[in-house]
């Protein structure tokens, strides 16, 4: 079967893909990687800035997402792309397990995955105290003093996450102010048990079996400090998920997949949405946007095609 659309990726750009695909009586697939849908959200704590559901959590929002695919049955399968090639017009995808699949259009919507910061010690203590998901490993360090490292919109969130159930939370953070949202900031600067260490960068994690201390550096004075700490949570970034289409669609100096507003790649019948793509803001909505206009988009150019 040559489907009119594979998604490549459940994410809310994927899902919200799905559901319009599925609305445009377009023959569709979605491949996802681990079998859960969601993507990066469902480790979110908390979501308050998608319109109608303030304060509801990453997982309990995802599962909306999918569910209403479910509802208008839409078909997932769980595998990781390992071959993209085109064959003439036709888009070929080959997982993992050797299944083979053919598209007239493709939409790849696989996201991101952490960054790390690339020092002593972090792959040493990966889940041994060092982690790269707040909402899930948080509660291992409840009445315990932790430290996160970032200061973006994921960081500031896990800290104020943390700052419940620990009883203290540092935020290394390398600038002299935060990326994040202001009413974020504002909530997490409320919390007496929180300290910023601004200027500063992460050298080494240290611990014997698990971590213990992390080497902190002012990048201004140059001052070196020892701090102990029970874990450390890492939110610096992600790097996108496109490693495997770099040879098939152009790509910028970070990895993101090049594709406007419109989701269209340089390549006709391939487009990318959510986080893959180059764009200003990364949310939630925004990547649900993505998936309506990558429809939007796919229908045009089967219509001229």
């Amino acid at each position: 079967m040559i489907y009119d659309v594979i998604i490549i990726g459940s994410g809310p750009a994927g899902l919200s893909a799905a559901i319009y695909a599925q609305r445009a009586e377009l023959t569709n697939l979605v491949i996802e990687k681990t079998g859960i849908s969601g993507g990066q959200i469902i480790n979110t704590y908390e979501v308050d800035n998608y319109p109608g559901t303030p304060g509801i959590s990453g997982f309990d929002l995802s599962t909306k997402f999918r569910e209403h695919c479910d509802k208008l049955g839409t078909t997932f399968i769980t595998g990781e792309v390992v071959e993209f090639k085109l064959e003439n017009d036709i888009k070929v995808i080959t997982l993992d397990d050797g299944t083979r699949y053919e598209a007239r259009t493709v939409i790849i919507a696989s996201g991101g995955r952490p960054r790390h910061l690339e020092v002593p010690g972090e792959d040493k203590f990966s889940g041994l105290g060092l982690s790269y998901c707040a909402t899930c490993d948080g509660a291992f360090f409840k009445n315990k003093t932790v430290a996160v490292v970032g200061g973006g919109d994921v960081a500031v969130e896990d800290a104020i996450f943390l700052s419940r159930i620990s009883d203290k939370v540092y935020v290394i953070h390398r600038r002299d102010e935060f990326r994040a949202i202001k009413s974020s900031v504002n909530k997490l600067l409320a919390n007496d048990n929180v300290t910023v260490l601004w200027d500063s960068v992460v050298e080494s994690i240290n611990g014997r079996e698990t971590v213990e201390t992390l080497d902190i550096k002012n990048v201004k004075t140059g001052e070196s400090t020892n701090l102990e700490v029970s874990g450390i949570f890492i939110a610096v970034g992600y790097i996108p998920n496109s490693q495997i289409y770099k040879n098939i669609v152009a790509t910028d100096d970070h990895g993101y997949i090049i594709a406007g507003e419109n989701t269209e790649t340089n390549v006709p019948g391939i487009f990318a949405a959510g986080d893959i793509r180059t764009k200003d803001l990364r949310q939630i909505i925004t990547a649900a946007s993505d998936g309506a206009n990558a429809i939007t988009a796919v229908e045009r150019y089967m219509n001229n095609n």
